[in-house]
């Protein structure tokens, strides 16, 4: 059996991992460090303690009838299921950075750099002169740290990394916990946030500068001047209607996002709204004199699980689209086709530049309405597909006249697909006109084929 010192070598090596463990969770009890990093080093000095316990050299025993001792908690398991990448870094020779081998990498971390051996080293996995003095500072000097950095690669990434230095016997070389924290979305989330205050600054100076500026007028030089007067008010009330669709839709953006991650519960014919929609705009379709072809399915065929006031601001803001962009006594052409697979429809046109802008979440067998909105105005370059759905973008060119808008109306159909679980895609050709296709799933009876709804029925 072990002696008594080898016994308490054992036990002390344990209570110094778990004294280790205990420490990462007080400070972020604290305030004084984040709670998954605090997490990660608890579980990881924890297991270590454990682990190095195991694999210290073990003493001549004698063959007892003792019970074996309890199975240590799972440290590693917990490591493993961690979506963040975690990887444990054993120090090469000295002066030789290139030498720190990993031990221990969790699922997260073999996924993302790909890693296929046991005894990968570091500088093969991360490429990064960051990361890797990072790393030495936590192995060589004992110091804990983090560090940004963006890895080479296409697909725009932002990772943080952090290297803390682990305890372990002196007789074994130095151990450092690297954990890695994909910040992508945070910094396009803080991009996003900046993006949006400059320009909806920028959108409302417009209209208050002219606006201020009229008014100053007229108690000035135009006080007596009744033909300046009523020109000026005309404008003014332009400027005014201006600003009030622009905050109207950014208060309907605001509540779309906050409820964005809630699935609607209603069901809304979706032919049903395009045709309510269209007749709500005939003075606008009348006053353009644009009018539009219909090919819908008979009523009930597109019955689809949504919200009806959001779908129908769907379709209002594309067939306004629509209407803006098409010429005098042009011609509008609605579809709504069902039953559907997910999948972006086919482009028509074979020159057509196409892009799916929002695809929807498949699910094996689901069934999708389609609505298409096509018109024939002056299209759109194959490089501004990609912003179409972005806040306040407007296409280059088509700014100015009488297509005045806020820039927000494509931002809002794409926040509303995506709750709904649908797809939206565009393709046009520059002089052709553009046609927006948008698709959301139909609703559980419509989903069913008809000896299934005659048999639910009976």
């Amino acid at each position: 059996m072990p002696s008594p010192s080898d016994a308490r070598l054992d036990r002390l090596t344990v209570l110094t991992g778990l004294a280790g463990a205990a420490a990462p969770l007080a400070l972020a009890a604290f305030g004084q460090a984040e709670a998954l990093p605090a997490l990660v080093v608890s579980a990881g000095m924890a297991g270590l303690g454990l682990m190095l316990a195991r694999r210290a050299p073990a003493p001549v025993q004698t063959v007892t009838s003792a019970p074996p001792t309890a199975a240590p908690l799972p440290f590693a398991s917990i490591l493993e299921e961690l979506e963040d990448p975690v990887m444990v870094t054993e120090a090469g020779a000295p002066g030789e950075p290139a030498g720190h081998r990993l031990i221990f990498a969790n699922r997260a971390a073999r996924l993302l750099f790909r890693i296929q051996r046991q005894d990968a080293r570091l500088i093969t996995v991360i490429r990064n002169p960051q990361v890797t003095e990072l790393v030495d500072e936590a192995l060589i000097g004992g110091i804990a740290g983090h560090v940004a950095f963006e890895p080479a690669g296409a697909p725009e990434r932002v990772w943080t990394a952090t290297a803390r230095p682990l305890a372990g016997p002196e007789s074994r070389p130095a151990l450092a916990l690297l954990v890695l924290r994909d910040q992508t979305d945070l910094r396009r989330a803080e991009r996003m946030r900046a993006d949006f205050l400059a320009n909806a600054s920028h959108e409302l100076r417009t209209p208050l500068a002219s606006l201020s500026g009229f008014i100053e007028t007229l108690r000035g030089p135009a006080r007596d001047d009744t033909d300046a007067r009523d020109r000026f008010l005309a404008i003014m009330q332009i400027q005014a209607e201006r600003m009030a669709r622009l905050i109207n839709d950014l208060m309907s953006l605001s509540r779309i996002e906050l409820n964005e991650h809630i699935a609607p519960q209603g069901r809304v014919d979706l032919a049903l709204a395009a045709t309510d929609v269209a007749d709500a705009m005939t003075p606008v379709l009348r006053g353009k004199g644009v009018r539009i072809e219909w090919n819908t399915p008979p009523s009930g065929g597109a019955s689809i699980e949504g919200d009806r006031d959001q779908i129908i601001q769907v379709i209002q803001n594309l067939i306004d689209n629509a209407v803006k962009y098409s010429p005098q006594d042009g011609v509008i052409r609605v579809e709504v086709s069902s039953p559907v697979s997910g999948d972006p429809p086919a482009v028509r046109d074979p020159e057509a530049a196409r892009l799916a802008l929002l695809t929807p979440e498949h699910r094996p067998g689901e069934l999708y309405a389609l609505l298409r909105i096509s018109d024939g105005g002056p299209g759109m370059p194959r490089d501004a597909l990609p912003r179409l759905t972005e806040r306040f973008y407007r296409v280059e060119g088509q700014k100015s006249g009488d297509r005045t808008g806020t820039g927000l109306g494509l931002a809002i159909v794409k926040h509303i697909v995506n709750r709904h679980r649908g797809g939206v895609s565009v393709e046009s050709v520059e002089g052709r006109g553009a046609t927006f296709s948008v698709w959301f799933p139909l609703a559980a009876a419509a989903q069913m084929s008809w000896p299934e709804r005659v048999a639910k029925a009976s």
